[in-house]
């Protein structure tokens, strides 16, 4: 039996073109950061791969910090800009983040709080998982010096407003970041007209290989290192370059920028069906996130199906071949309820009976579909099981 694959906010499969740049690279020797022939020409890949990465998404190539990934690149820019800023002024303690960001946010903003006397502010954000603009502009932002705000929430899809939040970071001085490895190859990015001063995204949501990512950081930022070797990257990221992966990434970024238009349409298409008939043959099922095209990503949805156990239905899904996710997929596992629910007003009741189904490049008409034909036998025996338990 084929598996449909339904969860590509938690990692999207490669590329072909991805496959092959990493396949022609993975023979070559020659450490990138050696000055002898073979390193040279293992050091013009990850250069080229640079420049082509940054001019997909509006940065300069020397603003591309390449890490292992969205973790570290979250890290490096929360964690960075503030010892950063508290070291040119000692009175800029405050770290503004909403309170939907994923943890390598969220956690990175606690550590700073616990170890290091960060004051963290969290924006609230409404039902529809939206920051609110007025709430920003009544903080005093003269002891500020990092916000970070997520460019589109994982779990329900949130699209927040970006430039206008880097404009107000701007204003009193502070730096701003926006987690964006959700809206990379989805959603068009440009880094340079966001006014943002640091950025992340990754290879593996878009298409790319796990384990590489990029921090854009605009050359006028002071960065503190986060981990500390040989400073590859502008002295504030050290590690010897994964060349082969390196040269998947560009080609991933590449191929899901240069067909963004397209595949954007498509993927809301499916995403429109897939509401439509969640509600259709489960009446009392309630979609989670912003209902407008404009504030949502176009692969991202998220449902409540009351008195089903998520845990429960991702089971029953999996068993008729079907992938999807309860949330974010570093939080699988953990008996809790999803913060980016709690945040939006959900009950933890709620929380826990809910699905995130997320379509990308390998999904069709005919995958949405075999979710709907198999969605009321396991929304049935879920919630009989559940009554049972009760």
């Amino acid at each position: 039996m084929s598996r449909i694959y339904l969860d590509h906010a938690a990692t999207t499969p490669m590329v072909p073109a991805a496959i092959e740049a990493m396949a022609r690279e993975l023979a070559r020797v020659g450490n990138a950061s050696s000055q002898h022939g073979s390193g040279r020409a293992a050091r013009r890949v990850v250069e080229e791969s640079r420049e082509a990465i940054a001019a997909c998404v509006g940065a300069r190539p020397a603003e591309l910090i390449f890490t292992s990934g969205g973790t570290e690149s979250d890290n490096l820019a929360v964690k960075g800009s503030y010892w950063s800023a508290r070291k040119a002024d000692p009175g800029r303690s405050r770290i503004v983040a909403s309170t939907i960001e994923h943890h390598a946010v969220l956690d990175s903003v606690g550590w700073l709080a616990e170890s290091q006397g960060a004051v963290v502010q969290l924006l609230e954000v409404n039902q529809q998982g939206l920051v609110d603009l007025d709430d920003l502009a009544q903080i005093d932002g003269s002891d500020v010096a990092t916000v970070s705000v997520m460019w589109a929430n994982n779990e329900v899809g949130a699209v927040q407003p970006v430039p206008a939040i880097a404009a107000w970071a701007a204003s009193v001085g502070a730096r701003s970041h926006s987690d964006a490895v959700q809206a990379v190859g989805r959603l068009p990015v440009d880094f340079g007209a966001s006014g943002l001063d640091l950025l992340t995204f990754t290879a593996h949501k878009l298409g790319g290989p796990y384990g590489v990512g990029a921090l854009l950081a605009r050359r006028e930022v002071s960065l503190t290192s986060v981990a500390h070797g040989g400073g590859q990257e502008r002295d504030v990221r050290s590690g010897t370059f994964d060349v082969a992966a390196i040269a998947g990434f560009a080609a991933a970024v590449q191929h899901a920028t240069g067909r963004l238009a397209a595949e954007s349409e498509r993927l809301r298409v499916l995403r429109r069906r897939l509401l439509d008939g969640v509600r259709a043959v489960v009446p009392d099922a309630l979609p989670n996130g912003p209902d407008d095209d404009a504030h949502t990503l176009p692969g991202v949805a998220n449902v409540t199906l009351p008195g089903c156990d998520a845990d429960a239905m991702l089971m029953l899904l999996d068993a008729a071949g079907i992938d999807s996710s309860a949330g974010s997929a570093c939080s699988a596992g953990v008996a809790q309820p999803s913060h980016v629910l709690v945040a939006m007003g959900r009950s933890a009741a709620a929380a826990r009976s809910t699905l995130r189904f997320s379509l990308g490049h390998t999904s069709t008409a005919a995958d949405v579909e075999a979710l709907l034909a198999a969605l009321p036998e396991a929304v049935r025996r879920a919630r009989l099981a559940g009554s049972l338990a009760g």
